[in-house]
């Protein structure tokens, strides 16, 4: 078999397990969607499409170990997929400049690297747009920092702090736990004390729906709202209606988006996946994306080569299924909706970032 006869194998990184093992059955199904389509289509570069599953749920060294070693055995030829960024940068250690690699999470920003391009949605363009909205919306001046512990709640609280006090708000303190956290009395004893108006909760998959439930269990509910840029459909449903009170989201994607691309999106999804598909969400979503963006510069490109996706990418314009997404050095721009919690889904309210 030539080369080109040869599938293009790509390492879809993606949580089977831990604490965001809850977005993985959205993301393996978005991720077959959007192989089958491209496949009716003829492929990327006249070749098949074949996804090969890393679980990106484990510790960060051993999913790293995984994609290197599917590398060194020439087994795969880009890496794609939904994962936490301490996973991201572990990856990019062993393959960084080697292989194309589509992150498809909301991120905390990282250019640099070559032949890596962020798909997911920015701060500048999600949460600090958010956190004015739920000020001039709710009078939300006083906010508390709750996030697992690892480099993007750390970095995205540490973006906040400067944002509030530039915007006249205040910060009045951060706190962070290990990831599979399901105690959180203290946290809740803490903002107790200091009575925010408002709670910026980066905690992920399951660690957010123990703390949602606690947080409603507590009666904070009803002294202090929520916002979560990675709150989506499973989680709401995992809280249950009674812990969703006051609770808002911001992404480029929600299953209640109605826009011409993301109901054309949605009736494709449930048609290939029949009544029992995964809940559409965010993250299942960016990952069918991502997987897209890679398939659109490849084409461009005419290779799958590092420098000729990066100058292919370079300043295009993709229409994807939540609509324009504008590539940049690296990272892509996106328009961004804030959302609220109602009972067991969430309702798009207003955009709040036009790319």
């Amino acid at each position: 078999m030539t080369h080109r006869e040869l599938p293009i194998r790509i390492a879809y990184v993606v949580p089977v397990q831990g604490s965001a093992g809850i977005f993985g059955p959205s993301c393996e199904a978005c991720g077959d969607l959007a192989v089958a389509e491209l496949s009716c289509g003829g492929g990327v570069l006249g070749r098949e499409i074949e996804l090969v599953i890393v679980d990106g749920g484990r510790r960060p060294a051993v999913v790293a170990q995984e994609v290197a070693t599917l590398w060194r055995a020439g087994a795969i030829d880009a890496v794609v997929g939904w994962h936490i960024s301490a996973v991201r940068k572990e990856i990019l250690r062993y393959v960084g400049g080697e292989l194309p690699y589509v992150y498809a999470a909301l991120h905390e920003g990282e250019f640099r690297t070559p032949g890596l391009f962020m798909t997911g949605e920015s701060p500048g363009a999600q949460v600090l747009p958010a956190l004015d909205w739920l000020r001039r919306q709710f009078g939300a001046h006083t906010w508390c920092v709750v996030g697992n512990d690892y480099v993007w709640p750390r970095q995205i609280a540490a973006r906040a702090e400067a944002h509030l006090a530039g915007a006249g708000m205040s910060h009045l303190g951060s706190t962070f736990t290990p990831l599979g956290t399901s105690d959180f009395t203290e946290t809740l004893d803490w903002l107790e004390v200091h009575g925010p108006d408002a709670v910026l909760v980066l905690l992920i998959g399951d660690d957010a729906v123990r703390f949602g439930r606690a947080f409603a269990r507590r009666g904070l509910d009803e002294i202090s709202l929520r916002f979560s840029p990675i709150l989506e459909e499973n989680q709401v449903l995992g809280m249950g209606a009674s812990a969703t009170a006051n609770m808002y989201s911001a992404a480029g994607y929600f299953d209640s988006l109605a826009t011409t691309s993301t109901l054309d999106f949605g009736a494709r999804y449930h048609r290939f996946h029949g009544v029992d598909a995964p809940m559409l969400n965010s993250i299942g979503q960016s990952c069918y994306e991502a997987i897209n963006v890679l398939g659109e510069i490849a084409t461009r490109a005419g290779t799958l080569a590092v420098p000729a996706l990066e100058a292919a990418a370079r300043g295009a314009t993709i229409d994807g299924s939540r609509g324009a997404l504008r590539l940049g050095a690296g990272h892509t721009d996106q328009d961004v909706y804030v959302a609220a919690a109602r009972h067991l889904d969430l309702d798009v309210l207003e955009r709040i970032h036009v790319a």
